[in-house]
């Protein structure tokens, strides 16, 4: 599953970025490691860009972006 994939509301946890030259670089730079929570906050109507938030600020890919980043979705139950 790619952070693409998600929907807003959705939360994950991020598993590797793909081989992009230029892309795993400059997400890394931006805080987003193996193992950093993700949470998706919107998706434009079009499905691109979609806003993010991880650890603790906003940020903004595309969606070619989001599908280079691998992610496991974090289930929560309700009570």
């Amino acid at each position: 599953m790619t952070l693409a994939d998600l929907k807003p509301g959705d939360q994950a946890k991020i598993e590797r970025i793909g081989k992009i030259a230029a892309l795993g670089g400059r997400l890394a730079d931006m805080g987003m490691t193996r193992g950093a929570a993700v949470s998706v906050r919107r998706v434009a109507p079009l499905g691109d860009p979609i806003e993010i938030e991880v650890r603790g600020y906003n940020l903004t890919l595309r969606r070619e972006e989001a599908q280079a980043v691998a992610v496991v979705k974090l289930q929560f139950e309700r009570s």
